[in-house]
Protein backbone atom coordinates (compact mmCIF):
# COMPACT_ATOMS: atom_id res chain seq x y z
CA UNK A 1 0.00 0.00 0.00
CA UNK A 2 2.87 2.49 0.73
CA UNK A 3 6.55 2.11 0.75
CA UNK A 4 9.22 4.44 -0.01
CA UNK A 5 9.30 4.74 -3.46
CA UNK A 6 5.66 4.76 -3.70
CA UNK A 7 2.41 7.08 -3.67
CA UNK A 8 0.54 7.05 -0.55
CA UNK A 9 -2.59 5.75 -0.23
CA UNK A 10 -5.18 6.24 2.61
CA UNK A 11 -8.58 8.06 3.94
CA UNK A 12 -9.18 11.56 2.24
CA UNK A 13 -12.12 12.21 3.99
CA UNK A 14 -14.67 10.59 6.87
CA UNK A 15 -18.30 11.77 6.63
CA UNK A 16 -20.62 10.30 9.25
CA UNK A 17 -24.68 9.82 9.61
CA UNK A 18 -26.12 9.92 12.69
CA UNK A 19 -30.11 9.06 13.27
CA UNK A 20 -31.74 12.57 14.77
CA UNK A 21 -33.08 10.76 17.96
CA UNK A 22 -31.68 9.91 20.89
CA UNK A 23 -32.37 8.35 24.19
CA UNK A 24 -30.52 10.77 27.38
CA UNK A 25 -28.50 7.76 29.38
CA UNK A 26 -30.01 9.11 32.53
CA UNK A 27 -33.62 8.78 31.42
CA UNK A 28 -32.85 5.47 30.15
CA UNK A 29 -31.33 4.60 33.74
CA UNK A 30 -34.68 5.31 35.16
CA UNK A 31 -36.33 3.41 32.60
CA UNK A 32 -34.63 0.40 33.72
CA UNK A 33 -33.61 1.38 37.53
CA UNK A 34 -29.77 1.10 36.60
CA UNK A 35 -27.18 3.21 38.17
CA UNK A 36 -26.48 6.05 36.05
CA UNK A 37 -23.35 6.88 37.82
CA UNK A 38 -22.30 3.46 36.53
CA UNK A 39 -23.46 3.87 33.26
CA UNK A 40 -21.99 7.62 32.82
CA UNK A 41 -19.03 7.78 34.92
CA UNK A 42 -17.79 4.31 34.61
CA UNK A 43 -18.83 3.37 31.03
CA UNK A 44 -18.53 6.87 29.19
CA UNK A 45 -22.17 6.94 28.30
CA UNK A 46 -24.29 10.01 27.83
CA UNK A 47 -26.73 9.28 24.91
CA UNK A 48 -27.40 6.95 22.88
CA UNK A 49 -28.54 6.80 19.03
CA UNK A 50 -31.77 5.31 18.22
CA UNK A 51 -32.97 5.08 14.53
CA UNK A 52 -36.31 6.48 13.60
CA UNK A 53 -39.13 4.82 11.44
CA UNK A 54 -37.84 5.45 7.96
CA UNK A 55 -33.80 4.49 8.65
CA UNK A 56 -32.04 1.42 8.29
CA UNK A 57 -28.73 0.55 7.68
CA UNK A 58 -29.04 1.54 4.13
CA UNK A 59 -30.36 4.86 4.49
CA UNK A 60 -27.69 5.90 6.97
CA UNK A 61 -24.85 4.35 4.41
CA UNK A 62 -26.37 6.08 2.01
CA UNK A 63 -27.00 9.44 3.33
CA UNK A 64 -23.32 9.44 4.43
CA UNK A 65 -21.97 8.84 1.24
CA UNK A 66 -23.83 11.74 -0.18
CA UNK A 67 -21.62 13.81 2.48
CA UNK A 68 -18.55 12.80 1.02
CA UNK A 69 -20.06 13.36 -3.21
CA UNK A 70 -21.39 16.83 -2.60
CA UNK A 71 -18.69 17.96 -0.20
CA UNK A 72 -15.81 16.75 -2.57
CA UNK A 73 -17.36 17.42 -5.34
CA UNK A 74 -17.20 14.15 -6.85
CA UNK A 75 -18.29 12.72 -10.09
CA UNK A 76 -20.50 9.05 -9.29
CA UNK A 77 -18.75 7.62 -12.71
CA UNK A 78 -15.45 8.17 -10.92
CA UNK A 79 -15.75 5.95 -8.17
CA UNK A 80 -14.84 2.47 -8.91
CA UNK A 81 -16.04 0.64 -5.75
CA UNK A 82 -17.80 0.93 -2.60
CA UNK A 83 -17.65 -1.73 0.16
CA UNK A 84 -19.73 -1.88 3.19
CA UNK A 85 -18.99 -3.32 6.20
CA UNK A 86 -22.00 -4.65 8.58
CA UNK A 87 -23.32 -6.74 10.60
CA UNK A 88 -26.85 -5.55 10.26
CA UNK A 89 -27.25 -6.31 6.49
CA UNK A 90 -31.15 -6.07 5.58
CA UNK A 91 -31.25 -9.58 3.20
CA UNK A 92 -29.12 -13.02 3.59
CA UNK A 93 -28.49 -12.87 -0.32
CA UNK A 94 -28.77 -8.91 -1.78
CA UNK A 95 -26.20 -6.79 -0.89
CA UNK A 96 -26.91 -3.84 1.36
CA UNK A 97 -24.87 -1.94 -0.53
CA UNK A 98 -27.32 -2.54 -3.44
CA UNK A 99 -29.94 -0.90 -1.69
CA UNK A 100 -27.28 2.18 -0.92
CA UNK A 101 -26.52 2.68 -4.77
CA UNK A 102 -30.09 2.91 -5.33
CA UNK A 103 -30.38 5.38 -3.51
CA UNK A 104 -27.57 7.50 -4.39
CA UNK A 105 -29.01 6.68 -8.37
CA UNK A 106 -31.98 8.49 -7.90
CA UNK A 107 -30.19 11.31 -5.87
CA UNK A 108 -27.95 11.49 -8.87
CA UNK A 109 -29.22 10.69 -12.14
CA UNK A 110 -30.64 13.87 -13.07
CA UNK A 111 -27.13 15.42 -12.87
CA UNK A 112 -25.11 12.64 -14.15
CA UNK A 113 -27.54 9.77 -16.15
CA UNK A 114 -29.30 7.03 -14.47
CA UNK A 115 -25.98 4.75 -15.17
CA UNK A 116 -23.75 7.07 -12.97
CA UNK A 117 -23.21 3.85 -10.57
CA UNK A 118 -24.01 0.93 -12.58
CA UNK A 119 -19.69 0.58 -13.51
CA UNK A 120 -18.70 1.05 -9.59
CA UNK A 121 -17.83 -2.38 -7.61
CA UNK A 122 -20.41 -2.56 -5.07
CA UNK A 123 -20.15 -5.95 -2.05
CA UNK A 124 -20.83 -6.46 1.45
CA UNK A 125 -18.00 -7.38 4.10
CA UNK A 126 -19.27 -9.20 7.01
CA UNK A 127 -17.30 -9.67 10.23
CA UNK A 128 -19.07 -8.39 12.78
CA UNK A 129 -17.64 -4.95 14.06
CA UNK A 130 -14.19 -5.12 11.75
CA UNK A 131 -15.88 -5.91 8.96
CA UNK A 132 -15.33 -2.01 7.40
CA UNK A 133 -11.78 -2.43 8.60
CA UNK A 134 -11.65 -5.58 6.73
CA UNK A 135 -13.14 -3.24 3.77
CA UNK A 136 -10.48 -0.49 4.31
CA UNK A 137 -7.69 -2.72 3.47
CA UNK A 138 -8.66 -4.26 0.74
CA UNK A 139 -9.66 -1.13 -0.93
CA UNK A 140 -6.36 0.37 -0.08
CA UNK A 141 -4.51 -2.54 -1.95
CA UNK A 142 -7.13 -1.82 -4.99
CA UNK A 143 -6.35 2.22 -4.94
CA UNK A 144 -2.65 1.47 -4.77
CA UNK A 145 -2.35 -0.62 -7.94
CA UNK A 146 -3.60 3.03 -9.84
CA UNK A 147 -1.43 5.39 -11.15
CA UNK A 148 -2.03 9.10 -12.71
CA UNK A 149 -3.53 7.30 -16.06
CA UNK A 150 -5.84 4.93 -14.21
CA UNK A 151 -6.58 7.17 -10.57
CA UNK A 152 -9.23 4.94 -8.67
CA UNK A 153 -11.28 6.51 -6.51
CA UNK A 154 -12.59 3.76 -3.53
CA UNK A 155 -15.37 4.18 -0.73
CA UNK A 156 -15.80 2.30 2.40
CA UNK A 157 -19.32 2.46 3.87
CA UNK A 158 -19.70 1.47 7.32
CA UNK A 159 -23.43 1.59 8.94
CA UNK A 160 -24.71 -0.58 11.75
CA UNK A 161 -27.70 -0.71 14.20
CA UNK A 162 -26.55 -1.98 17.40
CA UNK A 163 -29.74 -3.17 18.77
CA UNK A 164 -29.74 -5.56 22.23
CA UNK A 165 -32.69 -6.99 23.17
CA UNK A 166 -34.77 -4.82 25.81
CA UNK A 167 -33.78 -5.46 29.40
CA UNK A 168 -30.97 -7.43 28.18
CA UNK A 169 -27.44 -6.60 29.54
CA UNK A 170 -26.06 -4.97 27.20
CA UNK A 171 -29.21 -2.54 26.07
CA UNK A 172 -27.43 0.44 27.42
CA UNK A 173 -24.45 0.49 24.94
CA UNK A 174 -26.84 0.73 21.62
CA UNK A 175 -25.97 2.95 19.05
CA UNK A 176 -26.27 3.28 14.95
CA UNK A 177 -24.98 5.59 12.52
CA UNK A 178 -23.38 4.92 9.03
CA UNK A 179 -20.10 6.59 7.60
CA UNK A 180 -17.98 6.58 4.47
CA UNK A 181 -14.58 6.73 4.30
CA UNK A 182 -12.86 8.59 0.58
CA UNK A 183 -10.15 6.53 -0.39
CA UNK A 184 -7.15 7.84 -2.96
CA UNK A 185 -3.62 7.98 -3.40
CA UNK A 186 -2.06 11.00 -2.21
CA UNK A 187 -5.16 11.31 0.77
CA UNK A 188 -4.96 14.55 2.66
CA UNK A 189 -6.00 13.12 6.06
CA UNK A 190 -4.30 9.82 6.73
CA UNK A 191 -1.83 7.59 5.03
CA UNK A 192 -2.05 4.03 6.04
CA UNK A 193 1.10 1.94 5.25
CA UNK A 194 1.13 -1.99 4.07
CA UNK A 195 2.37 -2.98 7.90
CA UNK A 196 -1.15 -5.08 9.42
CA UNK A 197 -1.01 -7.23 12.21
CA UNK A 198 -3.47 -9.66 12.62
CA UNK A 199 -5.00 -12.34 15.36
CA UNK A 200 -8.22 -14.87 14.02
CA UNK A 201 -9.68 -17.28 17.01
CA UNK A 202 -12.72 -19.07 16.12
CA UNK A 203 -14.97 -18.46 19.17
CA UNK A 204 -18.59 -17.31 20.84
CA UNK A 205 -18.19 -14.32 22.36
CA UNK A 206 -21.07 -12.63 20.44
CA UNK A 207 -23.26 -13.36 17.15
CA UNK A 208 -26.46 -13.77 15.33
CA UNK A 209 -27.42 -17.47 14.97
CA UNK A 210 -30.06 -18.49 12.76
CA UNK A 211 -32.51 -19.00 15.27
CA UNK A 212 -35.53 -21.43 15.00
CA UNK A 213 -38.81 -21.50 16.16
CA UNK A 214 -41.05 -25.05 16.06
CA UNK A 215 -44.59 -24.44 15.03
CA UNK A 216 -46.11 -25.59 18.71
CA UNK A 217 -44.49 -23.47 20.17
CA UNK A 218 -45.88 -20.45 17.51
CA UNK A 219 -49.45 -21.83 18.50
CA UNK A 220 -48.79 -21.80 21.79
CA UNK A 221 -47.65 -18.03 22.54
CA UNK A 222 -50.43 -17.21 20.46
CA UNK A 223 -53.09 -19.01 22.61
CA UNK A 224 -50.70 -17.66 25.59
CA UNK A 225 -51.67 -14.00 24.22
CA UNK A 226 -55.45 -15.31 23.97
CA UNK A 227 -55.64 -16.02 27.09
CA UNK A 228 -53.65 -12.90 28.61
CA UNK A 229 -56.16 -10.87 26.85
CA UNK A 230 -58.97 -12.62 28.26
CA UNK A 231 -60.13 -15.53 25.79
CA UNK A 232 -61.12 -18.97 26.57
CA UNK A 233 -59.02 -21.23 25.30
CA UNK A 234 -60.55 -25.16 24.94
CA UNK A 235 -58.66 -28.04 26.05
CA UNK A 236 -56.66 -29.82 23.67
CA UNK A 237 -56.87 -26.54 20.86
CA UNK A 238 -53.34 -26.49 20.51
CA UNK A 239 -52.57 -30.49 19.43
CA UNK A 240 -56.04 -30.46 16.99
CA UNK A 241 -54.56 -27.43 15.06
CA UNK A 242 -51.21 -29.06 14.95
CA UNK A 243 -53.41 -31.57 13.05
CA UNK A 244 -55.42 -29.61 10.73
CA UNK A 245 -52.83 -27.40 9.54
CA UNK A 246 -51.90 -28.37 6.27
CA UNK A 247 -55.26 -27.05 5.39
CA UNK A 248 -54.99 -24.24 7.51
CA UNK A 249 -54.96 -20.51 6.44
CA UNK A 250 -51.10 -20.32 7.80
CA UNK A 251 -50.20 -22.83 5.19
CA UNK A 252 -51.84 -20.87 2.65
CA UNK A 253 -49.88 -17.67 3.98
CA UNK A 254 -46.85 -19.75 3.51
CA UNK A 255 -45.46 -20.12 7.19
CA UNK A 256 -44.40 -23.88 7.70
CA UNK A 257 -45.95 -23.89 3.73
CA UNK A 258 -43.59 -27.18 2.75
CA UNK A 259 -44.36 -29.30 5.87
CA UNK A 260 -41.57 -28.22 8.09
CA UNK A 261 -42.16 -28.16 11.87
CA UNK A 262 -39.66 -25.38 12.66
CA UNK A 263 -39.01 -21.88 10.73
CA UNK A 264 -35.66 -20.13 11.07
CA UNK A 265 -36.22 -16.56 12.87
CA UNK A 266 -34.13 -13.53 11.91
CA UNK A 267 -33.42 -11.35 15.19
CA UNK A 268 -31.23 -7.78 15.07
CA UNK A 269 -30.05 -8.85 19.01
CA UNK A 270 -27.29 -10.67 19.40
CA UNK A 271 -26.27 -13.84 22.03
CA UNK A 272 -23.43 -12.64 24.03
CA UNK A 273 -21.11 -13.16 27.08
CA UNK A 274 -19.75 -9.48 27.87
CA UNK A 275 -17.23 -10.37 29.87
CA UNK A 276 -15.59 -13.32 27.72
CA UNK A 277 -15.92 -10.76 24.97
CA UNK A 278 -14.23 -8.68 26.65
CA UNK A 279 -11.24 -11.16 27.43
CA UNK A 280 -11.50 -12.16 23.40
CA UNK A 281 -10.95 -8.64 22.77
CA UNK A 282 -8.04 -8.25 24.74
CA UNK A 283 -6.28 -11.64 24.05
CA UNK A 284 -6.96 -10.45 20.21
CA UNK A 285 -5.68 -7.32 20.88
CA UNK A 286 -2.81 -8.11 22.29
CA UNK A 287 -1.69 -10.58 19.50
CA UNK A 288 -2.01 -8.90 16.49
CA UNK A 289 0.08 -5.96 18.29
CA UNK A 290 2.50 -8.19 18.49
CA UNK A 291 2.05 -9.28 15.11
CA UNK A 292 2.25 -5.80 13.59
CA UNK A 293 5.65 -5.36 15.69
CA UNK A 294 7.13 -8.52 14.39
CA UNK A 295 6.04 -7.45 10.64
CA UNK A 296 7.23 -3.73 11.06
CA UNK A 297 10.89 -5.11 12.40
CA UNK A 298 10.76 -7.71 9.40
CA UNK A 299 9.97 -5.40 7.20
CA UNK A 300 12.23 -2.66 8.29
CA UNK A 301 10.10 -0.34 9.76
CA UNK A 302 11.67 -0.55 13.36
CA UNK A 303 14.95 -1.53 15.34
CA UNK A 304 13.62 -2.74 18.43
CA UNK A 305 17.21 -2.03 20.07
CA UNK A 306 17.01 1.73 19.10
CA UNK A 307 13.59 2.54 18.25
CA UNK A 308 11.02 4.07 21.06
CA UNK A 309 8.28 1.33 21.45
CA UNK A 310 5.25 2.08 19.38
CA UNK A 311 2.62 2.92 22.26
CA UNK A 312 5.26 5.70 22.51
CA UNK A 313 5.77 6.64 18.77
CA UNK A 314 1.95 6.65 18.29
CA UNK A 315 0.87 9.83 19.23
CA UNK A 316 -3.06 8.70 19.32
CA UNK A 317 -4.10 5.38 19.56
CA UNK A 318 -7.69 4.76 17.79
CA UNK A 319 -10.02 1.98 19.16
CA UNK A 320 -12.80 -0.12 18.44
CA UNK A 321 -15.21 1.13 21.30
CA UNK A 322 -18.34 -0.86 21.58
CA UNK A 323 -18.85 1.45 24.19
CA UNK A 324 -16.63 4.50 25.43
CA UNK A 325 -14.57 3.30 28.04
CA UNK A 326 -13.53 0.00 26.49
CA UNK A 327 -10.43 1.18 25.34
CA UNK A 328 -9.24 2.75 28.65
CA UNK A 329 -10.26 -0.85 30.03
CA UNK A 330 -8.81 -3.19 27.56
CA UNK A 331 -5.58 -1.25 26.25
CA UNK A 332 -3.68 -1.72 29.74
CA UNK A 333 -2.52 -5.03 28.69
CA UNK A 334 -1.20 -4.06 25.53
CA UNK A 335 0.46 -0.71 27.31
CA UNK A 336 2.12 -3.54 29.68
CA UNK A 337 3.27 -5.75 26.83
CA UNK A 338 5.28 -2.46 24.89
CA UNK A 339 6.52 -0.90 28.16
CA UNK A 340 7.23 -3.57 30.21
CA UNK A 341 10.89 -4.03 29.04
CA UNK A 342 11.39 0.24 29.07
CA UNK A 343 12.85 2.07 32.56
CA UNK A 344 9.52 3.50 33.47
CA UNK A 345 8.28 0.43 34.10
CA UNK A 346 10.48 -0.16 37.05
CA UNK A 347 8.43 2.38 38.30
CA UNK A 348 5.10 0.87 38.15
CA UNK A 349 6.17 -3.06 39.66
CA UNK A 350 7.29 -0.21 42.74
CA UNK A 351 3.90 0.42 42.83
CA UNK A 352 1.58 -2.85 41.99
CA UNK A 353 4.14 -5.25 41.97
CA UNK A 354 5.04 -8.35 39.02
CA UNK A 355 2.81 -9.45 36.67
CA UNK A 356 1.21 -12.65 37.73
CA UNK A 357 2.90 -15.40 36.55
CA UNK A 358 1.30 -18.52 34.61
CA UNK A 359 0.63 -21.09 36.83
CA UNK A 360 2.36 -24.96 36.37
CA UNK A 361 -0.21 -26.56 36.74
CA UNK A 362 -2.44 -26.62 32.90
CA UNK A 363 -6.17 -27.63 35.13
CA UNK A 364 -8.90 -25.82 34.07
CA UNK A 365 -9.26 -24.61 37.71
CA UNK A 366 -5.74 -23.05 37.57
CA UNK A 367 -5.98 -21.32 34.18
CA UNK A 368 -9.12 -19.54 35.31
CA UNK A 369 -7.85 -18.70 38.75
CA UNK A 370 -5.04 -17.25 36.75
CA UNK A 371 -7.22 -15.33 34.14
CA UNK A 372 -8.98 -13.68 36.86
CA UNK A 373 -5.17 -12.50 38.48
CA UNK A 374 -4.65 -11.10 35.24
CA UNK A 375 -7.92 -9.02 35.20
CA UNK A 376 -7.10 -7.47 38.23
CA UNK A 377 -3.25 -6.89 37.43
CA UNK A 378 -4.91 -5.13 34.12
CA UNK A 379 -7.42 -2.89 36.58
CA UNK A 380 -4.26 -1.61 38.80
CA UNK A 381 -2.02 -0.76 35.84
CA UNK A 382 -4.99 1.16 34.44
CA UNK A 383 -4.76 3.34 37.73
CA UNK A 384 -0.98 3.90 37.66
CA UNK A 385 -0.06 7.90 37.31
CA UNK A 386 1.96 6.35 34.09
CA UNK A 387 -1.45 4.82 32.52
CA UNK A 388 -3.54 7.97 33.25
CA UNK A 389 -1.24 9.86 31.62
CA UNK A 390 -0.84 7.55 28.66
CA UNK A 391 -4.28 7.63 28.07
CA UNK A 392 -5.09 11.35 28.73
CA UNK A 393 -2.49 11.97 26.43
CA UNK A 394 -3.18 9.22 23.55
CA UNK A 395 -6.89 7.35 23.91
CA UNK A 396 -9.25 10.00 25.67
CA UNK A 397 -10.09 12.30 23.03
CA UNK A 398 -11.44 9.18 20.34
CA UNK A 399 -14.22 8.15 23.11
CA UNK A 400 -15.54 11.91 22.94
CA UNK A 401 -18.40 11.06 20.20
CA UNK A 402 -18.89 7.74 21.19
CA UNK A 403 -19.98 8.51 24.49
CA UNK A 404 -22.98 10.64 22.74
CA UNK A 405 -24.04 8.40 20.04
CA UNK A 406 -23.16 4.50 22.16
CA UNK A 407 -21.85 1.51 19.67
CA UNK A 408 -21.54 2.07 16.04
CA UNK A 409 -20.73 -1.58 15.54
CA UNK A 410 -18.23 -1.67 12.13
CA UNK A 411 -18.16 2.29 12.64
CA UNK A 412 -17.13 2.72 16.39
CA UNK A 413 -13.23 2.68 15.21
CA UNK A 414 -13.83 5.33 12.56
CA UNK A 415 -15.97 7.51 14.51
CA UNK A 416 -13.10 7.38 17.28
CA UNK A 417 -10.56 8.59 14.54
CA UNK A 418 -13.36 11.71 13.85
CA UNK A 419 -13.89 12.20 17.68
CA UNK A 420 -9.97 12.57 17.99
CA UNK A 421 -9.41 14.70 14.76
CA UNK A 422 -12.14 17.05 15.30
CA UNK A 423 -10.81 17.29 19.28
CA UNK A 424 -7.28 18.16 18.51
CA UNK A 425 -8.34 20.62 15.78
CA UNK A 426 -10.24 22.28 18.26
CA UNK A 427 -7.25 22.34 21.21
CA UNK A 428 -5.10 23.60 18.02
CA UNK A 429 -2.84 20.62 18.46
CA UNK A 430 -0.17 19.72 16.11
CA UNK A 431 -0.72 16.29 14.26
CA UNK A 432 1.16 17.52 11.15
CA UNK A 433 2.88 14.08 9.78
CA UNK A 434 2.41 12.13 13.65
CA UNK A 435 2.01 8.48 13.38
CA UNK A 436 -1.76 6.96 14.71
CA UNK A 437 -1.99 3.67 15.75
CA UNK A 438 -5.36 1.64 14.92
CA UNK A 439 -6.96 -1.13 16.81
CA UNK A 440 -9.80 -3.07 14.99
CA UNK A 441 -11.95 -5.93 16.57
CA UNK A 442 -14.47 -7.88 15.78
CA UNK A 443 -16.63 -10.79 17.89
CA UNK A 444 -15.32 -14.51 16.84
CA UNK A 445 -13.07 -13.13 16.76
CA UNK A 446 -10.45 -11.01 15.21
CA UNK A 447 -8.22 -8.09 15.88
CA UNK A 448 -6.13 -5.96 13.37
CA UNK A 449 -3.48 -3.15 14.29
CA UNK A 450 -1.92 -1.02 11.71
CA UNK A 451 -0.78 2.58 12.19
CA UNK A 452 -1.56 5.97 9.72
CA UNK A 453 0.73 8.80 9.01
CA UNK A 454 -1.36 12.25 9.45
CA UNK A 455 -1.25 14.32 6.68
CA UNK A 456 -0.14 17.56 6.85
CA UNK A 457 -3.16 19.21 5.05
CA UNK A 458 -5.54 17.45 7.90
CA UNK A 459 -6.89 20.93 9.30
CA UNK A 460 -8.89 21.79 5.75
CA UNK A 461 -10.24 18.00 6.10
CA UNK A 462 -11.48 18.03 9.38
CA UNK A 463 -13.01 21.65 9.66
CA UNK A 464 -15.85 20.40 6.84
CA UNK A 465 -17.08 17.77 9.39
CA UNK A 466 -19.18 19.52 12.47
CA UNK A 467 -19.24 16.10 14.24
CA UNK A 468 -20.19 17.85 18.02
CA UNK A 469 -21.98 20.99 16.44
CA UNK A 470 -24.63 18.25 14.70
CA UNK A 471 -24.49 16.08 17.45
CA UNK A 472 -25.79 19.11 19.85
CA UNK A 473 -28.90 19.39 17.25
CA UNK A 474 -30.45 16.35 17.95
CA UNK A 475 -33.88 15.14 19.53
CA UNK A 476 -34.35 13.50 23.10
CA UNK A 477 -36.74 11.28 23.19
CA UNK A 478 -38.72 9.33 26.45
CA UNK A 479 -39.57 5.77 27.30
CA UNK A 480 -42.50 5.20 25.59
CA UNK A 481 -41.31 6.41 21.83
CA UNK A 482 -37.95 4.48 22.54
CA UNK A 483 -39.40 1.27 23.33
CA UNK A 484 -42.07 1.70 20.65
CA UNK A 485 -39.28 2.22 17.91
CA UNK A 486 -37.66 -0.69 19.27
CA UNK A 487 -40.45 -3.14 19.04
CA UNK A 488 -41.29 -1.45 16.08
CA UNK A 489 -44.67 -0.58 16.90
CA UNK A 490 -44.12 3.06 16.27
CA UNK A 491 -46.61 3.38 13.02
CA UNK A 492 -45.22 7.13 11.85
CA UNK A 493 -41.66 8.75 11.80
CA UNK A 494 -41.02 10.32 15.05
CA UNK A 495 -39.56 13.11 13.01
CA UNK A 496 -40.70 13.29 9.50
CA UNK A 497 -38.12 12.95 6.74
CA UNK A 498 -37.10 16.17 4.31
CA UNK A 499 -34.09 16.40 2.83
CA UNK A 500 -32.70 12.74 3.50
CA UNK A 501 -33.16 8.93 1.94
CA UNK A 502 -36.21 7.19 3.77
CA UNK A 503 -37.61 3.44 3.85
CA UNK A 504 -41.21 3.87 2.09
CA UNK A 505 -42.34 0.10 1.66
CA UNK A 506 -41.39 -3.36 2.24
CA UNK A 507 -42.92 -5.32 0.10
CA UNK A 508 -45.26 -8.22 1.18
CA UNK A 509 -47.22 -10.92 -1.17
CA UNK A 510 -45.33 -12.68 -3.86
CA UNK A 511 -41.68 -11.95 -5.87
CA UNK A 512 -41.75 -8.37 -4.15
CA UNK A 513 -42.10 -10.10 -0.59
CA UNK A 514 -39.42 -8.61 1.56
CA UNK A 515 -38.47 -6.06 -1.22
CA UNK A 516 -37.38 -2.93 0.22
CA UNK A 517 -37.86 0.59 -1.36
CA UNK A 518 -36.55 3.42 -0.74
CA UNK A 519 -37.16 7.09 -1.80
CA UNK A 520 -35.39 10.76 -1.28
CA UNK A 521 -37.54 12.71 0.27
CA UNK A 522 -36.43 16.68 -0.70
CA UNK A 523 -36.44 19.08 1.86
Amino acid sequence: MSGALETPVGIDDIAIHFPRLYMDMKDFADLRGADYGKLSKGLGLEAMAIPDVHEDTATMGAMAVMQLIDRNGLDPRTIGRMYLGTESALDGAKPTATYIVDMLTQRYAERFGEDCFQTCDVVDMTFACIGAVDALHTTLDWVARSNENDERLGIVIFSDNAKYALESSGEYTQGAGGGALLIRRNPRLLEIPDCIGVSTTPVHDFFKPRREVSIRSVISNVMQLAQEAGQTVKKGIIERMIRHLPKSTVRKLGIFAHGEEKVSVHRDDPVFDGQFSNLCYQNAVRQAFYDFSQKAERGGRINPETDEPFTQQWSRIIMHLPYAYQAKRMFPDVFRHDRENTPMWDDVIAAIGPMPEQPKSKSKDALEAWEKEKDAYRRQISKTPQYAEFHAGRIEKGQRASSLIGNQYTGSIFLALMSTFESDLEDNSNLDNVLFGMCGYGSGAKAKVFEGKVNPRWREVVATWRLFERLAGRMAIDHVTYENLHKGTQDNSVIEPRGEFALVDIGEEGVEEGARRYRWIKA
